[in-house]
């Protein structure tokens, strides 16, 4: 298995640029489950056997993949905050071949994808981009004590 935890074997090659071949028969579920895990489209669209051309087209064209795909990279964030998170905690800063995690540039990618995000929503439900992020704080520190109520629990055990 790799970082996704989707076994490599699984992903399919995708089609030339240009070509007629058709799609995979379930590759939009493919792409989602992948772009959650890595919020990486041309990893998803590898995964999935599909074009990146053919998966932008597809979220442009088909309003319920555009939120699923919106629904997955906010999972994605979700999962480098958590991992991030971890890291502070633990004293992890090694990444990948023991090189050292970029603790500031991920603090400040997820602070520009928060604003982005309340931008975003308050645009589409008229409200004000701090209540909306007031709203993601909130569910963000729910998440931070169920985890540790968790690993208190665990730990009592």
């Amino acid at each position: 298995m790799d970082m996704t935890g989707l076994p490599p074997a699984t992903a399919l090659p995708p089609p030339e640029e240009g070509s007629q071949q058709s799609a995979p028969r379930h590759w939009r579920s493919r792409f989602i489950e992948c772009l959650a895990a890595t919020s990486n489209l041309a990893e998803a669209a590898a995964h999935a056997g599909v074009s990146i051309a053919r998966a932008c087209q597809t979220r442009r064209n088909e309003p319920e993949f555009a939120r699923q795909w919106l629904a997955a990279l906010a999972e994605g964030y979700l999962f480098l905050e958590l991992d991030l998170v971890r890291r502070l905690r633990e004293g992890d800063f090694k990444g990948k071949e023991a090189e050292r995690y970029d603790v500031a540039n991920a603090i400040r990618l997820l602070a520009a994808h928060r604003d982005g995000l309340a931008s975003t929503q308050s645009r589409a439900r008229d409200v004000s981009a701090a209540e909306v992020r007031a709203s993601i704080d909130r569910k963000i520190e729910d998440i931070r004590q169920r985890m540790a109520k968790a690993r208190a629990a665990g730990e009592c055990t």
